[in-house]
């Protein structure tokens, strides 16, 4: 028998942020930007570098070289001991506060160290946390409140003709005009295409309801917040009332399992969704799965397509993957070797190690903070 060959010990850690503008201004129902931050980390051991990054704001590198990075290198913890660091990152930031520019920072790390142990047992990440499907279906997501009619029939359109067979679009901005919007978008992607609607918590739980009847009629089977994330009763309504074949989803702004328990005690949604940019890098999204197979509810990544094209490999609970249009854009900008969805489907390389990313610095310069 082959002797086990430990892994080294994390040496170091760095972070870094990168904020790249939008084509255009862009909007859904309740924010507007022009601009997106990548907070990116990479630890090395052995002379092995890992990747990992979230979306979130460049406070969040503070946070990380100033809270996070001690927790990990002290005591020459192992490569390996990927759940221990994560434990000791939760606990480092528990007088900080978990939520919001801690959880990016939280989540970046756990996915450059999870990258850095898959590299150094040369192996994808899917494949070292064990695949249960070979890729994962995505689904073509923007459709901004920003867009033009003509503007948004093309965005979707294109992605009907590509080979998606879901598209989201946004909604809520302006609610008069969203009927007549989303008859646009049916009528670009043709019958057969899913057709989802997010409206980033812009309703009021009666808009919301009224809307729903209306959106169904056009053949729309996924709404997505609704109403607000934080409103449970008004989901759990929306959820009991809305019309047969029309799913309710949220959970993408958690950032613990108490979180995402609570929705699902709640029975807030029919699908919750989870950002592993956000609850707590791999080991946080490994964990909603476990909550999501535990009430028997599915699990739909939120953006950030080849971070959770792993995950949503070996996520046994998981659905599909949300290849946000921003995110593929910056994905593929930045680093070398992003998935792009294939006819619909995101999937993993078998031969590149890790998320199979590397940080394009050349192309990155110019975006640093």
């Amino acid at each position: 028998m082959t002797a086990h060959r430990p892994l080294p010990p994390v040496e170091a850690l760095s972070a870094a942020a990168f904020t790249v503008p939008t084509p255009e201004p862009e909007s859904d129902g309740t924010i507007a930007w022009d601009s997106t931050t990548v907070v990116v980390v990479e630890a090395e051991a052995g002379g092995i570098s890992g990747t990992g990054y979230a979306y979130g704001s460049g406070a969040a590198v503070a946070v990380a070289e100033g809270v996070l990075f001690p927790a990990v290198t002290g005591g020459r913890r192992s490569a390996a001991d990927v759940p221990g660091a994560f434990a000791a990152m939760v606990a480092a930031v528990r007088n900080v506060g978990r939520a919001g520019v801690a959880s990016t920072a939280l989540s970046a790390t756990d996915a450059a160290l999870w990258d850095l142990k898959a590299r150094l047992l040369d192996l994808p990440l899917a494949d070292l946390l064990g695949r249960v499907r070979p890729a994962v279906a995505a689904y073509g997501s923007g459709g901004f409140t920003s867009e033009t009619p003509e503007e948004l029939a093309d965005q979707l359109g294109g992605w009907a003709a590509s080979g998606y067979r879901m598209v989201k679009m946004k909604v809520g901005r302006h609610p008069d005009d969203d009927v007549e919007r989303v008859a646009v978008a049916r009528k670009a992607v043709g019958p057969d295409v899913e057709l989802f609607v997010d409206a980033n918590g812009a309703y009021s739980r009666r808009q919301a309801l009224a809307l729903a009847e209306q959106f169904a009629g056009l053949g729309v089977t996924w709404f997505e917040e609704p109403v607000s994330s934080d409103d449970l009763d008004g989901l759990r309504l929306l959820r009991d009332r809305s019309p047969a074949g029309m799913v309710v989803a949220a959970g993408e702004y958690g950032h613990d399992l108490f979180y995402f328990r609570r929705m699902l005690a709640a029975g807030a949604v029919d699908v919750l969704q989870a950002d592993a940019t956000r609850c707590g890098g791999v080991s946080g999204f490994l964990g909603v799965d476990a909550v999501c197979r535990s009430f028997g509810v599915p699990l739909s990544a939120h953006t950030s397509p080849t971070l959770h094209a792993h995950l949503c490999c070996a996520a046994p609970a998981a659905v599909h993957v949300e290849a946000f249009a921003d995110h593929l854009r910056l994905e593929s900008l930045l680093f070398d070797g992003a998935l792009v969805p294939d006819g619909g489907l995101l999937r993993p390389a078998p031969d590149r190690p890790g998320l199979g990313l590397t940080l394009n610095r050349a192309a990155a310069a110019r975006y640093a903070e």
